[in-house]
């Protein structure tokens, strides 16, 4: 099985920019297994640590103790097993979608052997006939489905998601939703995803991790025991969600509430 993370005892402190004041301790002694070909959520009050875990996951930053591996070995620096998707597309201006997710195959100087992975892709997500379109020229759902698609173009183990549906509305965000399950589904990779959004987390994941305030560590792991498609007004999806609430102390002053899940 391949995309196997185990995240050990990790601490990530941050320097503070006013040397009076102690360092920024964003995680501390944060641990979490994740199964290879699962679909994860992490979820938690702003500013707990999410996309930096998410950074230590893909080795764009390091622990400052403690360690995490992929496949039995630690990671320590990006890789062409982790594509990484954000926010914002992030696409390059001056470069047509085609061009933009071709840029990682070329940088690594593998684009002649799998160019035929770019059409692919683009034809997966929904974006043919605009190949040679620019980011400019694009709505805001399709400039994220290039950006999926760059990320996915080189086959990654792990695809690691920091609020990739954020800035969309509504009816694009659960279209795009659908269609990323789609691509879980198909390619069998390990997903995990960083939201604010808790019906989001319920029903896009295997299990949601929800993550305390600063210094963050893991509050709970719970388990989303529906089958897919999954469907929102379902009883059972609610109360998940009035679960997940009530941990993060969002879920208002209903008392005696049982949770049957």
């Amino acid at each position: 099985m391949v995309g196997q993370i185990s995240i050990r005892n990790v601490r990530k402190e941050f320097a503070n920019q006013d040397v009076s004041k102690e360092s920024i301790v964003a995680l501390n002694d944060f641990s979490l297994d994740i199964e290879p070909g699962s679909f994860i959520s992490l979820i938690g009050p702003s500013g707990c640590g999410k996309s930096t875990l998410l950074r230590l996951i893909g080795g764009l930053d390091t622990p400052s103790s403690g360690e995490i591996i992929l496949d039995g070995k630690k990671i320590l620096k990006p890789g062409s097993d982790r594509g990484f998707a954000f926010q914002g597309s992030n696409l390059f201006p001056w470069l047509t979608v085609e061009k933009n997710i071709a840029f990682g195959l070329k940088a690594r100087h593998i684009y002649k052997s799998t160019k035929k992975d770019v059409q692919d892709f683009i034809d997966l997500i929904g974006l043919n006939g605009f190949e040679k379109a620019y980011p400019h020229q694009l709505s805001g759902g399709m400039n994220q489905r290039a950006s999926l698609a760059r990320a996915l173009v080189g086959h990654p183990k792990v695809l690691l998601l920091d609020e990739p549906l954020g800035a969309l509305d509504a009816f694009t965000r659960m279209n795009l939703q659908d269609e990323i399950l789609e691509i879980w589904k198909k390619h069998n990779m390990t997903m995990i995803m960083v939201t604010h959004d808790v019906d989001e987390a319920i029903y896009m994941s295997d299990k949601v991790v929800v993550m305390s305030a600063r210094p963050s560590k893991v509050e709970a792991v719970i388990d989303i025991d529906l089958p897919r498609p999954r469907a929102r007004a379902q009883d059972t999806f609610q109360l998940y969600r009035s679960k997940i609430l009530d941990i993060l102390n969002l879920g208002g002053d209903i008392e005696d509430i049982e949770y049957n899940i």
